[in-house]
């Protein structure tokens, strides 16, 4: 068995604080195509998405 279902929450957030800490750091030197990329990227990561994506101005809202 792979664990219980909490062991297997626990080791998703830290998968996802993993990746987050590397995204957040290529953000500061991306280009406009990059930062789209990233954050299509972040939508498949977390459903905490749309916050993250807005409070780095990741895309422009029109």
């Amino acid at each position: 068995m792979a664990g219980s279902e909490r062991q297997r929450e626990i080791r998703r957030r830290r998968h996802r604080k993993k990746k987050m800490k590397v995204v957040l750091r290529k953000v500061s030197k991306a280009s406009v195509s990059e930062k789209q990329h990233i954050a299509t990227k972040l939508r498949e990561l977390t459903p905490g998405a749309p916050a993250i994506i807005e409070r780095l101005a990741l895309e422009e809202r029109a």
